[in-house]
């Protein structure tokens, strides 16, 4: 486990320590928790990003493919 310090915003602290205290956890517990969410959350950003790049590079290559296909069962 990595040591880390860390500066917070007062209103960040004190929301956090609220929150901390409701659900009885440690404050360190809180916090890997919410950044294994945000890193969860951000890796499916960067996917749908990715996605949505590679599938504009594919899409005229698609549309062509379709319509050989399209052609071959008119040919039928």
């Amino acid at each position: 486990m990595k040591t880390l310090s860390l500066k917070l915003d007062d209103n960040v602290f004190e929301e956090t320590e609220k929150v901390v205290a409701e659900l009885n956890l440690a404050r360190n517990r809180y916090i890997n928790e919410a950044l294994h969410l945000y890193n969860q959350f951000n890796k499916r950003q960067v996917l749908k990003k990715k996605l949505a790049k590679e599938s504009k590079l594919v899409a005229q290559s698609s549309s062509e493919i379709l319509a050989e296909f399209e052609n071959l069962v008119d040919a039928i």
